[in-house]
């Protein structure tokens, strides 16, 4: 009954409202408002007949519990696809994805600014495969026709860029695979479907860390694919075969921080351009690589076809010796060097795309540094990078 009412009202709820509700059924587990943590690889059925039919809701512990479904469930509807599973990370998430649109023979076109752990999975466990990739710049938009051979299979997009946020014209690169029967993958980590939905635009699999925003807390390691009624059968099939599975703590964790997540981001979009903003005045800073701001070259895409921007960005440090710069990072108090992002806390890396890309140039004109605004007071933050600039500058002059 609950199932029947949830469907009856789903189309009438805004996203906010589906975070809270989706994916729960308190009548199914005796009123608790939170799908419990089931643990179990046993189901036992009561027949031989039901045994070998698999007329029970679930047969093997891998092969979904109600704590997986609730989260599983929950996904679907914010994403809007035909279906969701569930990975371990992010990366499985990228990897099952792309395993389950691809075989021997096939190619693939990868956006140069993904991911660097994505170009991992194309250069050798694709390869291994038999799946050639030809890198491509994110910048290309309908021109990525010219790319396309008879046996590309499927375009991979990620917008904006992983560390160097270039937008990608999503809707263009649609409009050439669909005309060519060619699949379309995103990783849509950033943006959330929040901020941009995937399927709305016509993309068939939709991909998210889950580890980050879905998280918020820096506990959990998860990934997400969602996928539309054309990709999600051989997705399923892809997932079952590798034997993939997510612990239902994991799962757990997953839903307890969806629940939370539009007032999270929220406030990481707020915080963040507040502090891109400051940064953008600053005289150490050549630029700040935000899609929110006007300033940015991508500006218009994100402002056509995003509701909103997370609280990740990078900033162009003008020309500094690194010393100088790993003192800038080393001074900072309230942002932790590390390499994640979307948890509650702020975060800051150098980084140097230059080594690996490949279709592109990566020319920044100064150092980079990427930052994650966490859910702190700006204020704080600003005067912690005020201060750290500071030592940046001294220790340029020394």
């Amino acid at each position: 009954m609950a199932d029947q009412r949830q469907d009856e009202t789903q189309r009438h709820l805004s996203v906010e409202t589906e975070l809270v509700h989706a994916g729960r059924d308190p009548e199914r587990f005796d009123g608790f408002v939170n799908v419990p943590i089931v643990r179990g690889s046993t189901v036992l059925s009561p027949t031989v007949a039901d045994l070998e039919g698999h007329t029970g809701r679930y047969s093997y512990g891998r092969r979904g519990n109600p704590t997986v479904e609730g989260l599983e469930e929950a996904m679907t509807r914010i994403e809007g696809g035909a279906g969701v599973v569930l990975t371990p990370s992010g990366l499985s998430a990228v990897s099952v994805a792309l395993l389950s649109v691809l075989e021997a023979g096939d190619h693939l076109l990868m956006v140069d600014s993904a991911y660097q752990p994505t170009r991992r999975v194309c250069d050798a466990v694709l390869k291994r495969a038999g799946v050639e990739t030809t890198y491509y710049d994110p910048l290309i938009g309908a021109g990525i026709e010219e790319l396309i051979r008879p046996t590309t299979r499927a375009i991979y997009m990620e917008t904006p860029g992983s560390q160097s946020f270039e937008m990608q014209d999503v809707p263009a690169i649609v409009a050439v695979a669909s005309a060519r029967g060619i699949v379309t993958l995103i990783d849509n980590t950033w943006a959330t479907p929040l901020f941009f939905r995937p399927h709305a635009f016509g993309v068939d699999i939709s991909i998210q860390a889950g580890t980050k925003y879905i998280s918020g807390h820096s506990d959990l390691n998860l990934g997400t694919v969602s996928a539309n009624a054309r990709c999600l059968r051989q997705l399923r099939l892809t997932h079952g075969d590798l034997g993939i599975t997510v612990a239902p703590e994991d799962a757990f964790l997953g839903a307890r921080g969806l629940r939370t997540m539009a007032v999270r981001l929220a406030r990481h979009q707020e915080s963040g351009l507040t502090v891109a903003r400051w940064l953008a005045q600053r005289p150490e800073v050549l630029h700040v690589l935000h899609p929110a701001l006007p300033e940015h070259p991508g500006h218009a895409l994100w402002q056509r076809d995003f509701a909103g921007a997370s609280g990740l960005f990078s900033i162009i440090l003008k020309p500094a010796p690194k010393a100088a710069v790993d003192a800038f990072l080393d001074s900072l108090d309230l942002f932790g060097l590390g390499y994640s992002w979307g948890g509650f806390e702020s975060l800051a890396i150098p980084f140097d795309c230059s080594d690996y890309r490949s279709a592109t140039r990566w020319e920044p004109g100064g150092p980079a540094v990427r930052l994650h605004i966490g859910l702190e007071d700006p204020a704080d933050l600003i005067a912690d990078l005020e201060r750290g600039l500071a030592v940046l500058a001294e220790t340029s002059e020394a």
